[in-house]
């Protein structure tokens, strides 16, 4: 299903603003779709599992609804002074704890814009999401940068998935798991971890 009843009525065109970021609404079948097509394919995202896809593959998850369905929904990242500088989707959206799929352009990469965008989007969650308790994501061991983002915007690791992360040519690493919950967000609190 590609139809906008799919997604919540409340959430519009443009998203909230934090830092300057903007999330645009994606059309991945219709008007975006060549210009989400270029720019999945014309960069590298080193710390995804797949660090390049081709265009067959964006092809294939715009046919398959991977873009926008009833679990899917896309935005490009625009900030007020630089531009267009990335994608962001919500994966998972019906389970009722979305994931989030960030891809900054290379150019805007280690300028700290990172931070407005998961403010950004954990504010569109949670005021257009109403269900939504928990938002969560991950990133591979070694991405020192977004796992110092996480923290910095109030998220939590919850997990750490030993060889969980598949890499292209190479042994796989650790996956780690993040999340903020909606009471965290709405005070500004850290529910502490309950390990036993």
């Amino acid at each position: 299903m590609h139809d906008d009843e799919t997604i919540n009525p409340e959430a519009s065109a443009i998203v909230r603003r934090e830092g300057g970021i903007e999330l645009v609404r994606i059309d991945p079948a219709g008007d975006d779709r060549e210009e989400l097509i270029a720019f999945m394919t014309g960069e590298v995202f080193p710390f995804h599992v797949g660090t390049r896809p081709t265009r067959k593959q964006v092809e294939d998850g715009i046919a398959a609804g991977r873009y926008r369905d009833e679990d899917n929904d896309s935005f490009w990242i625009d900030h007020v002074e630089h531009g267009r500088i990335g994608f962001f989707r919500l994966e998972e959206i019906s389970d009722g704890a979305p994931l989030f799929d960030l891809r900054l352009a290379s150019a805007w990469r280690r300028r700290g814009l990172a931070k407005g965008v998961l403010r950004t989007a954990a504010e569109h969650v949670f005021t257009t999401m109403p269900d939504v308790d928990r938002f969560e994501g991950q990133t591979r061991e070694d991405n020192r940068a977004m796992r110092r983002v996480f923290e910095a915007c109030g998220w939590v690791q919850e997990a750490y998935y030993r060889d969980g992360w598949p890499v292209e040519g190479a042994e796989p690493l650790g996956s780690v798991a993040y999340s903020i919950l909606r009471r965290d967000w709405e005070t500004g609190s850290v529910t502490p971890l309950r390990w036993s």
